[in-house]
């Protein structure tokens, strides 16, 4: 049934990718036999100019589920390094941009598609998307949202009744389509696809559009082109600081899975680390552990490098490399900022930095008991003004089990805290609180916690455990 009164289908979308030849296909959506809303994403209406009571769920159903066109749909043509091989066989394969938005915050968005059928590059596969990992990449994308980081977001789910079959899954599996609210799809592998088929003309073309929507306070500046790949590189190396505070493995850091923006998308086979392991590895398939959690700082930089390949076509390739150089002090401010702000203090000297985080990390990796994010939780939940009095009253309620050698750790630690407090004014402890509070939420989406609210929802179709965790990141 048609809602002329859709406030989806009125927004004013913009022909801005679709204005650019040869980047992208036009493509139909998949006809699926049941949608059922499983998520709506009221934050972001009031982004769109919308508020939550003027948008009901047969609006979401319709633009993003039986998908009523407003503007042609476009399947994005790239390529990409993964896990290190150069892979020209690529492209959206279960997706497309359904529209481009501008917010009221005068940003260009995208209304990006997962699951929602096949396209010229899906190749073998199916085009759909799992309900679980829809599920698992509002998880992702709402938890690393709440905690600070750069991040796409999901604006909706539906569930679309159809069996797939995934991999040594002997039983179907149900399926869903997602549609992802994001900065940008313009990935680095959108740049490296120009360079394999020699089109110098239309890398120029490309960089002076995301120059002109997504960098407009450089755009027309002398040296645009440098002043860009360095905001770049601090951009990447600022949301992988960020990944790395918040004890974030992204799994699957290809170069198609870089957005030309910096910010994080296309959350598949990750996990928040459970304890302080640099060694931890989320996808199951990086045997070498390319993509584990300490090595995404360098992985970051080698897709930084690797994109001076398609953009010398265009840029002084030496002049890219200097400003790569800046990315290791890019990332270490990035990262001291964010883990202070974990540990309370909106800012302290050097030093004082360094000792603090040193003896954090030092005390994580030592105390495995301790889990890496719980931590910081429990930080938030016992913070108290004595400890300012004692540093015997810091975590004086923990249950960790503790052996003789690990207690001095923990004792190294409290000496470290105390005398920070210490140095800070008595009105400051309020302060502290709240900025544990605010980077610090209470629920921690380790696997058993995704897969016991998964459990509920595919035993019971009970989806309250769900909506109830993600509310729960708002506390």
């Amino acid at each position: 049934m048609s809602h002329p009164s859709n406030p989806f289908l009125n927004l004013n979308y913009e022909p801005a990718i679709e204005s650019l030849a040869d980047y992208h296909d036009v493509v139909t959506a998949a006809e699926f036999p049941l949608h059922k809303l499983r998520w709506r994403n009221d934050d972001i209406l009031p982004t769109l100019g919308l508020e939550t009571s003027q948008v009901s769920d047969d609006d979401f159903i319709e633009a993003f589920g039986h998908f009523r066109a407003v503007r042609p749909f476009l399947a994005l043509r790239y390529h990409g390094y993964q896990f290190g091989e150069y892979n020209p066989q690529l492209g959206d394969g279960r997706g497309f941009i359904y529209g481009q938005v501008r917010g009221l915050d005068g940003e260009l968005y995208d209304f990006g598609t997962k699951g929602s059928g096949r396209t010229p590059y899906s190749r073998t596969a199916d085009g759909r998307l799992t309900l679980k990992g829809g599920v698992r990449e509002i998880i992702a994308s709402e938890a690393l949202h709440r905690m600070g980081v750069k991040t796409s977001r999901c604006l909706s789910l539906v569930e679309t009744g159809e069996e797939l079959y995934r991999g040594d899954e002997p039983s179907p599996t149900r399926s869903s389509v997602m549609v992802r609210f994001s900065r940008s799809h313009i990935r680095f592998g959108t740049f490296e696809r120009l360079r394999w088929i020699g089109r110098d003309d239309l890398a120029r073309k490309l960089l002076d559009h995301v120059l002109q929507v997504y960098y407009p306070h450089i755009w027309g500046k002398e040296n645009q082109d440098s002043i860009f790949y360095l905001e770049l590189v601090e951009r990447v190396a600022k949301l992988c600081a960020q990944w790395m505070a918040v004890g974030f493995c992204h799994a699957v850091l290809n170069t198609d899975n870089m957005s030309i923006t910096g910010e994080s998308f296309d959350y598949g086979p990750f996990a928040f680390i459970p304890t302080y392991d640099p060694r931890f590895t989320a996808a199951y398939f990086d045997y070498a552990g390319r993509y584990s959690y300490a090595n995404q700082p360098a992985a970051c930089y080698w897709n930084l490098e690797k994109l001076q390949d398609p953009l010398s076509m265009v840029m002084d390739k030496d002049d890219m490399q200097s400003s790569l150089q800046k990315f290791k002090d890019f990332y270490r401010d990035a990262y001291c900022e964010m883990m202070l702000k974990r540990l309370g203090f909106a800012s302290l000297s050097e030093p004082e930095t360094e000792d603090l985080i040193g003896a954090t990390l030092e005390l994580l990796s030592s105390v495995q008991a301790i889990g890496y994010n719980q931590f910081f939780v429990k930080l938030r939940q016992s913070f108290q003004p004595n400890w300012r009095e004692d540093a015997g009253n810091i975590f004086a309620d923990h249950d960790w089990e503790l052996t003789e050698a690990q207690l001095p750790l923990l004792g190294k630690w409290r000496e470290v805290y105390h005398q920070l407090l210490i140095r800070q004014p008595i009105a400051e402890l309020e302060n502290i609180a709240k900025q544990l509070q605010q980077a610090n939420p209470t629920i921690i989406f380790l696997r058993p916690k995704i897969e016991e609210v998964w459990e509920r929802i595919t035993v019971d179709d009970d989806w309250q455990p769900f909506y109830d965790a993600i509310a729960q990141l708002k506390i």
